[in-house]
């Protein structure tokens, strides 16, 4: 399982030109499940995720954690970041697992997160999605459950 985090002034997600998510400040996951993630890993990745000191302490220095500055997350869907780009032209997304089973433990990450009494909100899963994003810093970080 691989989560792209973006740290983010707000966020808003849109399908078919309707706002469906929206959050304040906090963390924008862009999360990719594997064909071999479980559900374990759901727990670990949100866990590190919760806890991850990314945003900024009064020095300027990232020392706090979403928890820390009362943070949203809002999480989509986005297989591409499990894209094998080593050969040829065209990406493969043999990594990437079933819609089936990927949406399973989409689901099972959002609750996950939420047991940490944070806010979290979601994209639909497998629609086609606008994200208007602000960006803060920009700061980016990639975790992987395993």
């Amino acid at each position: 399982m691989l989560a792209l985090l973006q740290r983010v002034n707000k966020c808003e997600v849109f399908v078919e030109n309707k706002s469906v998510s929206a959050i304040a400040k906090g963390i924008l996951i862009l999360l990719g499940v594997g064909s071999k993630d479980t559900e374990p890993d759901c727990q670990r990745l949100a866990k590190k995720i919760i806890n991850y000191r990314i945003f900024d302490d009064c020095k300027g220095k990232m020392n706090l954690s979403l928890k820390d500055i009362n943070g949203e997350i809002l999480v989509v869907s986005q297989f591409t970041l499990l894209a094998d780009t080593n050969k040829g032209l065209r990406p493969s997304f043999s990594y990437a697992a079933n819609p089936q089973a990927a949406e399973k433990l989409y689901n099972h990450m959002i609750t996950c997160l939420e047991s940490h009494e944070i806010s979290v909100k979601a994209g639909i899963f497998k629609a086609h999605m606008l994200l208007k994003i602000e960006n803060d810093g920009p700061a980016t970080f990639i975790l992987q459950s395993k």
